[in-house]
């Protein structure tokens, strides 16, 4: 059962949401929070499995409570309703696993929540564009520098697999993907694995 948190200051907007999500077998909504701060106290205390998180909220906004949660094993998806391009790298910064927007259709947003839950970094599209467009794609080596093996790594990491579903993929273990994933983001110079995608996306190597 994938437990999730839902954030957002409009009690209209948390309602729909846990009315879908608990229709959802697989999906089991354990609390509700109306600003920044009690998200961040929810999380502490239900340690939910995912959090649903809008970004403009009173007390904390969405990028405080993300800077408050760092470390924390709850994966955070921004779910807002604010196109504003400049806020999607902040948040993948600041530690967001995923970022859509509340027009998004349901079966997607269930989709996501599973994906996020599994490993899986999850961007709108618009969202990657913005990246793209704002130049955090990683600026790193060159391509060149990468393992066939390394290569092989990053295309299925921009198809969004998770560590596990990579060493299926590949017949290997999955302590090894992981040390291959180490070493793509080195040599990409790149923080994680969303930005390491959005490489892979701008330069062509997918």
């Amino acid at each position: 059962m994938i437990r999730v948190l839902i954030a957002d200051d409009h009690p209209v907007v948390r309602q729909g949401l846990r009315t879908f999500l608990d229709l959802q077998e697989d999906i089991s909504v354990v609390g509700e929070a109306g600003d920044g701060a009690e998200a961040v106290e929810l999380v502490e205390r239900l340690r939910p499995d995912v959090l649903l998180l809008d970004l403009k909220m009173p007390v904390l906004d969405g990028l405080a409570t993300l800077g408050r949660l760092a470390g924390t094993a709850t994966r955070v998806v921004v779910l807002t309703s604010v196109s504003d391009r400049a806020d999607v790298a902040p948040a993948i910064r600041a530690g967001a696993a995923g970022f859509l927007y509340k027009d998004v259709d349901p079966s997607a947003l269930v989709q996501g929540v599973r994906a996020v839950h599994e490993g899986q970094v999850l961007l709108a599209p618009e969202a990657a564009e913005a990246m793209l467009a704002d130049g955090h794609g990683g600026d790193g080596l060159t391509a060149t520098s990468l393992t066939d093996r390394e290569r092989e790594v990053l295309a299925l990491i921009a198809a969004g697999c998770s560590n596990r579903e990579i060493a299926r993929n590949l017949t290997v273990a999955e302590k090894t993907v992981k040390t291959h994933v180490s070493n793509v983001l080195m040599k990409l110079g790149v923080q994680d694995r969303t930005q390491a995608a959005l490489y892979a996306v701008r330069h062509g190597l997918v």
